[in-house]
């Protein structure tokens, strides 16, 4: 009978790679065989790619780790200087960048040289980032810098996320290996799945006591901080008055094109968390009427049925929605009262901000309406004492090939949701493409970057909100991921306009330009990078407690990603609006 044990020895000139979701364990696995390595006085490189060496050997510690010889444990950090964060100097660790695959190949040498011996333990945790800024060019990353290494009397070990990117790349990382593990959870327990291993024969193993978290995010942070904004709201305290220069609203274009960045690292639960995210920015309907003036809760009281199950209920909460939707700019919304019956509502939005411009792409793309409607339900019949829940799943949509946009919203769970939130690497292609495509056609020709009719081209400010901000309260994991999704768009921008031949200053000028032209903020360039009343970080001062440390994540692993491409320097945020200055600043190192 195998055991996990067995596992944890990856002898010297072998590669094993260990496939999986996000949240299957990979990390942790990489951290047993760390340990049972550091113990035996094995020397390991340590390459983190989405956290710092620090987050590494804190974990470590948390499994038991003591005070190692010096050498034995080194790290290279690929995380830092990827997304724009400083890294304090460590003797034992060197820097990369993920964008760079020769920069992580030559801080291993680097490192292997500074151990002196063979029978290294290579950890690379993990090559999903790398992977995603370099699409299939890791391959030959894997067959001649990670199996060359083992080859040379060391071993490797080295995990990715599966889903992200194309399923054929996955399957060419999984020849080129001599082990293959994919680990997965299965109701509650967690699988190994022992594909090919130099050791052991192909096998199944489940982990018993393995703790499975329910989900990869944390609401906590949202309804300790986040609930602040309706107190604020009902006081009378206006988003307008946040950004007197700039207004209320920003170019539709920006958050979409953070949203479906972010997608790219976890096509299946950032879509899930996105929806959840924003149905509970719909519950607090709720906690805002609680706090209302006592005039407006009972105008409230009087004129909200009790119950939305009935056609005519819900009416006059649709009314409710449509106005509240109206100065968003998300598009116009309706009621669609032939099509609905009891406990079982449609709603209809023609010119969708979330799906304008995506015609055709495959699936169904609004992530903001239809799960906040949801919670618009839940909220006020909550608030009417009736304790029920709520879900919402697009029946029609722009990307689909329809004209408008459609969802349907009913009391219960929803069996086709999950499936038509999550998203496949072909529809994600087309996405990039489509985006991409109009933001170059805006940079180099100075086409529109989104042209609706009759709703124009920006919305308000609170859409930044369910972007760019709810993820980074779900978690550590979605702060990562927004930095790492900056920092890809950032580098990709910079790469088509020198593809285009354009100078580095004017290339410079044009993005900059573009991110005023999208209402990003009011930037500054000189010896710093200077932006007045960011979208990204006004909510955080606005809405939350006073953050420690800067918030702007996208942004400034955009602005990283394109620096780094197109002068080769790199920005570290030194002031954050969020943390109580007057305004976002980047220095470049």
């Amino acid at each position: 009978m195998v055991s996990v044990t067995e596992l944890l020895e990856v002898p010297p000139r072998k590669t094993v790679l260990l496939v999986g979701p996000p949240g299957a364990g990979k990390s942790t696995f990489c951290q047993q065989v760390a340990l049972r390595s550091l113990a035996a006085d094995r020397p390991i490189i340590y390459v983190t790619t989405e956290y710092g060496p620090s987050e590494a050997e804190s974990a470590l510690k948390e499994r038991g780790l003591r005070e190692v010889e010096p050498g034995l444990l080194s790290f290279v950090n690929a995380y830092h200087e990827t997304v724009g964060l400083s890294a304090s100097d460590r003797p034992d660790t060197v820097h990369a960048h993920c964008e760079d695959l020769s920069s992580i190949g030559i801080a291993i040498t680097k490192l292997s040289e500074r151990i002196g011996r063979k029978s290294v333990l290579l950890v690379f945790d993990s090559l999903t980032s790398p992977y995603l800024f370099n699409g299939s060019e890791v391959l030959r990353f894997v067959r001649m810098t990670l199996s060359g290494f083992a080859a040379e009397g060391n071993a490797v070990l080295a995990c990715v996320d599966e889903g992200c990117g194309r399923p054929e790349d996955l399957v060419a990382m999984m020849s080129l290996s001599n082990g293959v593990i994919k680990m997965e959870t299965e109701e509650g327990r967690r699988v190994l799945n022992v594909v090919k291993h130099p050791i052991v024969e192909p096998t199944r193993i489940e982990v018993p006591g393995a703790k499975i978290p329910e989900r990869l995010w944390d609401m906590r942070m949202w309804e300790q901080e986040i609930m602040e904004f309706p107190l604020r709201a009902m006081k009378g305290e206006a988003l307008a008055q946040v950004r007197s220069e700039l207004g209320n609203y920003v170019n539709l274009f920006w958050p979409n094109f953070a949203h479906w960045s972010c997608i790219l690292w976890d096509p299946k639960r950032f879509p899930e968390m996105a929806y959840e995210m924003s149905k509970m920015h719909g519950e607090s309907m709720k906690e805002m009427m609680s706090v209302a003036p006592w005039h407006q809760r009972l105008l409230f009281q009087l004129l909200m049925p009790k119950s939305l199950s009935k056609v005519k209920n819900m009416k006059k909460m649709a009314k409710v929605f449509q106005k509240m939707m109206k100065p968003m700019g998300a598009g116009i919304v309706e009621y669609v009262e032939d099509a609905s019956k009891t406990d079982e509502h449609y709603f209809r939005v023609y010119e969708s901000a979330e799906c304008w411009g995506f015609e055709n792409v495959g699936a169904a793309m609004a992530y903001l309406l239809p799960p906040s409607t949801a919670g618009m339900c839940k909220g006020i019949e909550s608030w009417k004492g009736i304790d029920r829940d709520w879900n919402a799943v697009e029946t029609k949509c722009i990307g689909l090939g329809d004209p408008y946009c459609e969802w349907k919203v009913v009391p219960g769970e929803i069996p086709e949701l999950k499936d038509s939130l999550e998203k496949d690497s072909l529809v994600i292609d087309r996405m990039h493409d489509r985006l991409m495509g109009r933001l170059m056609g805006f940079l180099l020709d100075g086409k529109p970057l989104v042209e609706r009719p009759r709703s124009g081209s920006d919305v308000m400010l609170s859409v930044v909100l369910h972007v760019m901000v709810q993820p980074a309260l779900a978690g550590e994991r979605y702060r990562m991921v927004m930095r790492m999704a900056g920092a890809k768009a950032g580098k990709e921008v910079g790469e088509h306009l020198m593809n285009a031949e354009i100078r580095e200053d004017e290339a410079v000028n044009r993005v900059l330009n573009f991110l005023e032209y999208c209402k990003v903020g009011r930037i500054t360039l000189d010896e710093t990078i200077r932006m007045k009343e960011s979208c990204e970080s006004v909510f955080y001062e606005f809405m939350t407690k006073k953050r420690e440390e800067p918030c702007c994540y996208f942004t400034t692993g955009f602005i990283n990603g394109f620096f780094s491409t197109v002068k080769n320097q790199h920005v570290k945020e030194i002031r954050c609006i969020a943390m109580g200055d007057p305004y976002c600043e980047w220095e470049f190192r």
